[in-house]
C-alpha cells in the first residue's frame, strides 16, 4: 500500500512539477526510514523536540521542513539545519531567526503563512494584511532569512468548490506578493485530502502525511 500511494502521489506531483514533503510528525525512526527508502528526501515536523531528534538519528541527506506552528524561542533549535520553516507569521520570529541565522552563519529560509481557511483556529496572516506585512518585513534588512513564498492551508471540508476558492486566493496573493518580493518560488499548498485540488490551482508544494504513513500514531 505504501509503495502503490506512494507512487501515484508522486507522479502527481511530478507532472505539476511539485516538491512532495512527507509529514512524519508522530511516525517512528523506522517507519520514515521505510518512505526514505523509497526515494523520498523531504520530510515535514511539527515539533522542534521531534525534530531535532530525527535529525540526529536518520540520514544527512534529508531535507528537513518545518510545518507546524513555530514559537520563537524554539527557533534556536532547528535554526543549525532545518531546510525550509513554513509558517512564520511575525515579524518577531523573523527577527528570532535572523539572529539565530547569523549565529549559525547560514540563511535559514521560510514561508509566510497566510491564514485562508474558514476556521478561526489555524494560524498565519490575515490574507488582507499580507501586503502590509511584506512592507513591514521589508523595513529592516536581514542577511539571514530569506522568504521563499507563502503557505496555506484550506478549510476542512467536504466542499471542493470552497477548497478550491481559498487556494486561488492564495495563488492570486502569491502573484502580488512577488512584486515586492521578487524571489519569492515556492507555494506551499495542499495535504491528504485536498493536495490533488491545490496542484490544479498551482501549488509548487505539497505536504503529505495519512496517504503515505497512515492515519496518526494513536496517544501522540
Amino acid at each position: 500500500m505504501l509503495e502503490e500511494n506512494l507512487k501515484t502521489i508522486s507522479a502527481e506531483a511530478e507532472k505539476h512539477q511539485a516538491v512532495l514533503v512527507a509529514v512524519s510528525k508522530t511516525k517512528s525512526m523506522d517507519e520514515i526510514l521505510q518512505v526514505y527508502d523509497k526515494g523520498i528526501r523531504h520530510f515535514g515536523e511539527n515539533y522542534a523536540d521531534e525534530l531535532v531528534a530525527k535529525h540526529i538519528r536518520l540520514p544527512d541527506d534529508i531535507f528537513w521542513h518545518f510545518i507546524g506552528h513555530l514559537q520563537s524561542n524554539k527557533a534556536k533549535l532547528i535554526a543549525p539545519f532545518v531546510y525550509l520553516i513554513h509558517s512564520v507569521d511575525s515579524i518577531r520570529l523573523l527577527n528570532e531567526l535572523e539572529k539565530q541565522g547569523s549565529k549559525y552563519n547560514r540563511v535559514i529560509k521560510c514561508l509566510l503563512q497566510v491564514h485562508i481557511a474558514k476556521e478561526e483556529s489555524k494560524f498565519g496572516i490575515k490574507p488582507e494584511k499580507l501586503m502590509d506585512f511584506i512592507h513591514e518585513s521589508l523595513k529592516t534588512k536581514r542577511r539571514h532569512v530569506l522568504i521563499d513564498g507563502l503557505m496555506g492551508m484550506a478549510t476542512l471540508t467536504g466542499d471542493e468548490q470552497s477548497i478550491r476558492n481559498e487556494f486561488r486566493q492564495l495563488k492570486l496573493l502569491f502573484e502580488e506578493a512577488k512584486k515586492l518580493l521578487p524571489q519569492i518560488s515556492i507555494l506551499s499548498m495542499g495535504m491528504t485530502s485536498d493536495y490533488t485540488i491545490a496542484l490544479e490551482e498551482g501549488s509548487t508544494m505539497i505536504r503529505i502525511g495519512s496517504a503515505i504513513f497512515g492515519e496518526r500514531n494513536s496517544g501522540t
